[in-house]
């Protein structure tokens, strides 16, 4: 070996020991890690936005559901408020709720107020947010069995032994659904279906085609709660890995791409730049986007035609009188 060669990769290895001192990696930081360096050497650059929802992002998505312009939340919410005497008829007593993604605990509350549940599974990636909402709930449920559990939801988990008897209830609100791909949003159902097991019942929200103004405002609000909320993950990968995004660099944009129904966010890059995350490095153009998220809205026909595609079948569907948003029960074939 050349001297020259192998001064460079003690140079190398000296780096890459000072990294790991300074950012170390438990599983799920090297899988973040993972995503975030594949996923910026692509052409277009996309982040993931399961990785929204640190800490600070959970808080400011929460910030988000209350915004004059966003009308997910609060009618998911008067649906079931309206609605619960009918969605309780339907869910057996004694039953586990499982919340996938679980957040902010609004939506969850009028569920096991109103449904004679025996236990609650909240599943989320972020464990410190995760841990305060449960603790919260366990104060005003006191007879609940509340079990958090801290895992991606997109991917199988084991849910907690203390719940392997009761009948399960999957929860998926907020649509979430709609931020995964087609095919994507296929496979967490299917994959729901298996997590929850025979018989299992799963209560959804599922956002509705509506005028584009309305789309565009819910994502581009005033406040620019929104914004914050997108660049954060840029604060995140700062944080945790080591990067050196300028924050400055890149501005937040939602339009509504009419042919995908769906709303798409991105980060503009407002100049030509270079970053570098954990010895890797990605170059800019002006202009250029990372693509973050997207926000699919469908038709009741088009979601029941997916949920029968992924082993469930529509139940129950429930709309606010403007037909803005849905909810669903579904049981699983």
């Amino acid at each position: 070996m050349r001297a020259g060669k192998r001064v460079q990769e003690s140079i190398m290895n000296v780096h890459a020991a000072a990294l790991a001192k300074a950012y170390p990696f438990d599983e799920a930081t090297s899988a973040f890690a993972g995503d975030v360096i594949g996923d910026l050497a692509r052409h277009p650059k996309r982040l993931s936005p399961k990785y929204f929802y640190d800490a600070t992002g959970s808080e400011l998505f929460e910030q988000i559901t209350v915004l004059p312009e966003y009308y997910p939340t609060r009618t998911e919410l008067g649906i079931l408020r309206d609605r619960g005497d009918e969605i309780a008829a339907i869910i057996p007593g004694g039953a586990a709720l499982v919340e996938f993604g679980a957040g902010a605990t609004p939506t969850a509350r009028l569920l096991l107020e109103h449904c004679e549940f025996a236990a609650y599974v909240p599943v989320a990636i972020s464990g410190d947010f995760l841990k305060a909402q449960a603790d919260g709930l366990r104060k005003d449920f006191p007879d609940l069995g509340i079990y958090p559990v801290a895992a991606d939801f997109t991917t199988p988990f084991a849910l907690p032994e203390a719940v392997a008897t009761m009948p399960k209830v999957g929860f998926f609100p907020g649509s979430t659904l709609g931020n995964f791909e087609p095919s994507e949003a296929l496979a967490f159902l299917r994959s729901a279906r298996q997590i929850l097991g025979h018989g299992a019942q799963m209560i959804i929200g599922v956002d509705l085609e509506k005028d584009e103004r309305v789309l565009y405002d819910a994502y581009n609000d005033a406040a620019g709660v929104t914004a914050r909320f997108n660049l954060n993950v840029l604060v995140r990968i700062n944080r945790e890995l080591g990067g050196n995004f300028d924050l400055s660099g890149f501005t937040h944009r939602s339009i509504y791409n009419r042919d995908r129904h769906r709303i798409e966010m991105h980060l503009i890059s407002r100049k030509a730049q270079t970053v570098r995350i954990l010895g890797n490095t990605f170059a800019f153009r002006p202009g250029e986007s990372i693509h973050t998220e997207n926000s699919y809205k469908y038709s009741l026909p088009r979601f029941t035609a997916l949920a029968r595609s992924a082993g469930w079948t529509v139940r129950e569907s429930w709309t606010d009188a403007n037909t803005m948003f849905s909810v669903h029960a579904l049981v699983a074939d």
